[in-house]
């Protein structure tokens, strides 16, 4: 556990950050995992001591699309939001990489809203940055092409793990997309030959040109 990721954001509180700890339970997970589904209660929510999370949304005909990444220090205003209103969860949240996830119960969660006001600040940015992640989601199904959507999530991918070489599938980034497999393949082949990246096995590589 990285003890410097609450000194970070509560460091007016250090109180806070002791609480946080004292009443939260480590979990480590693995890639794949599932920590919350949906249609599931929320008892908790899961803050990112280490790692990376992706939240989805299910579609009526079972595909799947990505909402955003949940990065260490963060948490999911999904979880937030439904377990203080007392409601079942309506996304999914997946490990993609090995993790590290610190669980709040929810009535700790409550109680510090009360009690902190830097953890109340907390959560407003934490909605604020996924109401413009959403927003950006709406924005590109709306109005950009799925080739473009494709590049964007590879360099979003990238970005997060720092790397030109990104591990995944062509039904996986469907999945995220929103879309079906023969389209994404058909549109990486198409990349590939305009010098935007390379394909591998299960493996793409993004040119160092974009």
């Amino acid at each position: 556990m990285n003890p410097t990721i609450f000194s970070s954001k509560f460091s007016s509180s250090p109180q806070l950050t002791d609480k946080l700890y004292q009443n939260g339970i480590l979990k480590t997970y693995h890639e794949g995992d599932i920590i919350l589904d949906e249609n599931a209660s929320i008892r908790s929510i899961p803050i990112v001591m280490k790692g990376l999370l992706k939240v989805v949304r299910t579609e009526e005909d079972g595909r799947e699309i990505l909402l955003y990444y949940i990065k260490a220090g963060e948490s999911c205003i999904m979880s937030f939001l439904g377990g203080m209103h007392n409601e079942k969860s309506i996304v999914k949240a997946e490990v993609e990489e090995e993790s590290e996830i610190l669980f709040l119960p929810m009535d700790k969660v409550t109680l510090f809203i009360k009690e902190y006001p830097e953890w109340l600040d907390y959560i407003f940015r934490l909605y604020h940055k996924r109401f413009e992640e959403l927003l950006d989601i709406i924005n590109a199904i709306a109005f950009k092409k799925v080739d473009e959507r494709l590049l964007n999530l590879l360099n979003k991918k990238s970005e997060i793990s720092q790397s030109k070489t990104i591990v995944i599938t062509h039904e996986q980034l469907a999945n995220e997309l929103g879309t079906v497999r023969v389209v994404v393949s058909r549109l990486l082949k198409q990349l590939e030959d305009s010098g935007k990246l390379k394909l591998g096995r299960n493996k793409i590589i993004l040119s160092d040109s974009i």
